[in-house]
C-alpha cells in the first residue's frame, strides 16, 4: 500500500517491536499459498531465524492484513491479470482470517478494507508498458463493503479505508501520489484509523500504546544528560509527541 503506514506505526508503537512484511499482488491462489507459507513461520527481529509459528515462544500480539487494491481491478479481456472475482476474494480473505485465528488466542487481527482511487490520475499516470488498467471506485467500494461484512461476520476488527480516506474534501489529490499509492497524508490517515481501532478495542491486555510496557526501559549513561549535569534522562517513556500527534 505505502511504506508510510508502517513508519507512522513504528513511531507510535516504539515501545514494542514492529515487523512489516509485504507480498506483492492480491489474494489469488499463487499469492494465497505464499501468504499461508509466511504465516506458518515467525521471524525474529533479525529476520534470520525462522521458527514454527504455532510453536514459537513469542507470538505476535497484533497482525494487520491488507488486500483488495489489486484484487478489485477490473478483469482483463484476455483473462490474465491480478483481478480476483468478488466471491473468490471473499473466500480467500475468509481463509486468511480463519488461518490467523487458528494460530494463537493471544494474536489480535485487524483487516484493512479496499481504499478508493483517484480514477483520473490513474488513467493519466498509467505507463505505456501496461495494457489498460481498470480501476474504478465502484469496484473498490464493492470489495471494501465485502471485506467489512466478512469481518463483522467473523468477529475481526476492520478499518473502512474506503470511507476514511474520503473524509477530506481534497482526498483525491492529498491522499495519493499516483492515484493508487498513498501519500504521506494518506498514510497518516490510515495509521490514525488503525490506532483508533486499537485504542477502542476491548482486548485484554490492551494494545494501546499508553497501556504497553516499554520493551527496553533501562536507564543508560548514554542517554541525554540532564540539566544538573550529573544524571541522564531516559527518553523511553516520553510520550508528549505521540499524545500531540495521535490523541
Amino acid at each position: 500500500m505505502a511504506v508510510g503506514v508502517p513508519l507512522w506505526l513504528t513511531s507510535t508503537l516504539a515501545k514494542q517491536t514492529l515487523c512489516c512484511e509485504g507480498i506483492l499482488g492480491g489474494t489469488h491462489d499463487v499469492r494465497l499459498r505464499s501468504l499461508i507459507k509466511f504465516f506458518q513461520r515467525y521471524y525474529t527481529s533479525s529476520g534470520k531465524y525462522p521458527v514454527a509459528f504455532k510453536d514459537a515462544a513469542l507470538q505476535p500480539s497484533l497482525v494487520i492484513v491488507y488486500f483488495g487494491g489489486n484484487d478489485s481491478m477490473g478483469p482483463h479481456s484476455s483473462g490474465l491479470g491480478p483481478h480476483v472475482p468478488l466471491p473468490e476474494y471473499i473466500a480467500n480473505m475468509r481463509k486468511i482470517a480463519t488461518h490467523l485465528q487458528s494460530l494463537s488466542e493471544k494474536t489480535r487481527i485487524i483487516f484493512l478494507s479496499c481504499p478508493p482511487v483517484n480514477e483520473a490520475k490513474v488513467r493519466g499516470n498509467t505507463s505505456k508498458i501496461f495494457s489498460e488498467l481498470v480501476r474504478t471506485n465502484e469496484l473498490c467500494q464493492n470489495y471494501s463493503e465485502a471485506c467489512i461484512k466478512l469481518c463483522q461476520e467473523m468477529g475481526v476488527k476492520v478499518v473502512d479505508l474506503f470511507t476514511a480516506l474520503q473524509k477530506r474534501d481534497d482526498w483525491m489529490d492529498a491522499c495519493f501520489t499516483d492515484g493508487i499509492h498513498l501519500s504521506a497524508e494518506g498514510s497518516k490517515i490510515v495509521a490514525r484509523e488503525i490506532l483508533k481501532v486499537i485504542k477502542e478495542a476491548d482486548w485484554e491486555p490492551s494494545l494501546h500504546w499508553k497501556s504497553m510496557l516499554t520493551e527496553f526501559p533501562e536507564d543508560s549513561q548514554y542517554d541525554l544528560v540532564a540539566a544538573d549535569g550529573e544524571t541522564t534522562l531516559n527518553p523511553s517513556e516520553w510520550t508528549y509527541y505521540w499524545e500531540n500527534q495521535w490523541d
